[in-house]
């Protein structure tokens, strides 16, 4: 199977799970998920593909499902239980960063066959997680605040809290993936790259956000269906 088709595999099935688990578990179920995201992306980063005549890097798929939460999660239950999201997704990365790098001191024994690889997979990753949580950390705050920003927006403004949900959904996330993409890429891999190839990663990583983001405008209408059927 090509890299082209596993990408869309996994929009279709990661989307979908937000859903499932949101459905059966509600709110908690997307802090749950938030847990998974954060700490598969930060693992599923270090790959590199090329995909659509682009160079990528993996995560960016799990990366934009947090932002999918969180934008359910304001949607549903407001700005206090969004920041409870981020706040989760920030102490997993780093509870994550502790915990893979103390494997790393262990001395194997000699029948091991597994600590190689993930001595080759975790001794690059302190780097790549201390961008994540920083950059998530700063960006995903940017995306709850517009959320609210753009929420205010069209409530003054068309008199009516529930409408343009599309706008506060797409107007919060494609701000804040923009400063994602920029940020990420350059403090992961700035000297690990030449330039081109970090060029070439931020752009497919925005455009990546950007198809992610519009795509996921119909998922956070089926949430607030799901919840207003629950009422």
């Amino acid at each position: 199977m090509n890299n082209e088709l596993i990408l869309i595999a996994s929009i279709i099935i990661l989307y979908g799970a937000v859903l499932v688990w949101f459905k059966f578990f509600g709110t908690q179920g997307l802090f749950c998920f938030t847990v998974f995201a954060t700490i598969t992306a930060n693992i599923e980063v270090l790959i590199l593909v090329d995909a659509y005549g682009m160079e990528m890097t993996l995560g960016n798929i799990l990366f934009a499902t947090t932002f999918l939460v969180t934008d359910i999660i304001s949607e549903i239950d407001g700005k206090k239980a969004a920041s409870k999201a981020v706040k989760i997704g920030i102490a997993t990365s780093v509870l994550f960063l502790i915990v893979s790098q103390s494997w790393l001191l262990y001395t194997p024994n000699g029948n091991d066959f597994a600590f190689p690889s993930i001595q080759t997979i975790f001794s690059n990753t302190p780097r790549l997680i201390f961008a994540s949580v920083f950059v998530y950390a700063v960006v995903q705050v940017l995306d709850v605040w517009l959320y609210h920003k753009w929420w205010a927006f069209t409530s003054k403004t068309f008199g009516n809290s529930r409408k343009y949900l599309w706008l506060r959904n797409n107007g919060s996330t494609l701000i804040s993936q923009l400063l994602n993409a920029f940020m990420f890429t350059y403090i992961a891999f700035a000297g690990v790259y030449d330039s081109s190839t970090i060029v070439s990663i931020t752009f497919s990583s925005y455009v990546v956000f950007l198809v992610l983001s519009l795509a996921d405008t119909p998922i956070i209408y089926l949430a607030r269906h799901i919840h207003e059927n629950r009422k």
